[in-house]
C-alpha cells in the first residue's frame, strides 16, 4: 500500500493549507477528508488544478459521526501504511449570536479589543445532540478528531520519522468555557469555546503518552479567517459593510489573518519544524501584520495538565463506549 505524507480537512483554511503544503514540496501525498463527497472532488479539483501533478486523494469521513469515523479510518489504513501528518481542522459553530449590549459594554469600558480578537463574552451558540446521542459541537470539534487518531495509532506510531498532529483551536478557547463535569458543555452556551479549550487539553496529554513512540502533537490558531463558518455569525451585507474597518483592526489586532491563506501560516510554520524542538505547552497563532504580512507568535497555552489527565479519561470511556456499539466496523 502507499505512503500518505499528509491529510486535511477540504474548505476554508483546510484547502488553502492544502495549497501551501504543496508548494512547499510538491512530493506530498495528500488525502483530503471531507463530510460531503461532491465538494471532497471540488476541493481535490482545485488543488490539481494548481498543482497539476500533485498526488491528492480523498475519503469521504463526517467528524460528527462515529461510525463514519470508524468508516474512514479502516479506509486509511487500507490504503496507507504511514502518515506523516494529520491536520485535524474540522470545526462547527451551529446557530452563532452575537450579543450587542456585551459588545457596547465592551466599548465603553475598553476591553472591546479583546473582545474582538477573542470573541469572549460575546460569542454564544446553541448546540444540539447528533445521532450518536453526543453534544453536536463536541463530536466535531474534538471527539471525531479523537477517534480518528486512536484508530490511527498504528499507521502514525513507531515508524522511522516522528508523525505529527497538527489541532486548529483557537484563540477563543477558554477554561471558563469548560467543565470536567459537564466536557460536552450540555449546559452551556459556548460550546464552541468548550471544544476548542478540550482540543488544548488533548494535545497536551497526547504529548506525554505518545512521544515515546515518534507521535508529537501541536495546537494553532488560525486567528479571524473569514470563512463559512464566520459568514454564519451576521448577514452576509454586515460583514460587507464591515470589512474595511476589519483590515484597519488588523493594525492593532495583529489576529485579524482574514484570509484563509494568511489563516493557515501557522498550520505550515509547523509543518517545517522539527517536533522535538516545540514546546507541548506552547499554541501556535496565525498572525497578520497591518501591511499584510504573515508570521507565527507562539503563546503558552492556560492549561491545567491534571485536568487535562481527568479528561483524557473521560474521552477513554468515551471511545469504550463507542467502539461497544460500532463494533462491527472495527478491524
Amino acid at each position: 500500500s502507499e505512503r500518505a505524507r499528509c491529510r486535511c480537512r477540504c474548505s476554508g483554511v483546510g484547502l488553502s493549507l492544502c495549497r501551501r503544503l504543496l508548494e512547499e514540496d510538491g512530493r506530498l501525498h495528500l488525502c483530503l477528508a471531507c463530510r460531503n463527497a461532491q465538494r471532497s472532488e471540488a476541493a481535490r479539483d482545485s488543488v490539481l488544478a494548481a498543482h497539476p501533478a500533485a498526488q491528492v486523494s480523498t475519503v469521504e469521513m463526517d467528524l460528527g459521526s462515529a461510525a463514519s469515523v470508524l468508516r474512514a479510518a479502516r479506509e486509511l489504513r487500507r490504503r496507507f501504511q504511514r502518515l506523516d501528518f494529520v491536520f485535524l481542522n474540522a470545526g462547527i459553530m451551529p446557530n452563532p449570536h452575537v450579543n450587542f449590549k456585551a459588545l457596547w459594554q465592551g466599548l465603553l469600558t475598553g476591553k472591546v479589543l479583546h473582545m474582538l480578537t477573542t470573541a469572549e463574552g460575546i460569542m454564544t451558540q446553541t448546540d444540539r445532540l447528533n445521532g450518536d446521542g453526543l453534544q453536536e459541537v463536541f463530536a466535531t470539534n474534538l471527539f471525531g478528531h479523537f477517534l480518528l487518531v486512536r484508530q490511527l495509532e498504528c499507521l502514525l506510531c513507531g515508524n522511522e520519522k516522528p508523525s505529527r498532529l497538527i489541532w486548529t483551536s483557537s484563540s477563543n478557547a477558554r477554561e471558563s468555557a469548560f467543565s470536567l463535569s459537564d466536557y460536552q458543555h450540555a449546559k452551556g452556551q459556548e460550546s464552541y469555546s468548550s471544544s476548542k479549550y478540550a482540543t488544548d487539553l488533548t494535545s497536551v496529554v497526547l504529548n506525554r503518552k505518545f512521544n515515546n513512540q515518534g507521535l508529537y502533537s501541536s495546537v494553532v490558531c488560525p486567528g479571524l479567517v473569514m470563512s463559512n463558518m464566520t459568514y454564519r455569525i451576521l448577514p452576509v451585507f454586515i460583514w460587507k459593510l464591515l470589512m474595511p474597518i476589519m483590515w484597519l483592526i488588523r493594525f492593532f489586532a495583529k489576529t485579524y489573518t482574514l484570509t484563509p491563506y494568511n489563516g493557515a501560516e501557522a498550520h505550515v510554520w509547523l509543518f517545517k519544524q522539527k517536533p522535538e524542538s516545540l514546546d507541548a505547552l506552547v499554541k501556535y497563532h496565525s498572525c497578520t501584520s497591518g501591511l499584510g504580512k504573515c508570521y507565527v507568535e507562539p503563546r503558552k497555552m492556560d492549561v491545567d495538565e491534571e485536568t487535562a489527565d481527568k479528561f483524557y479519561e473521560k474521552l477513554l470511556e468515551l471511545e469504550k463506549q463507542v467502539l461497544e456499539r460500532y463494533g462491527d466496523l472495527l478491524d
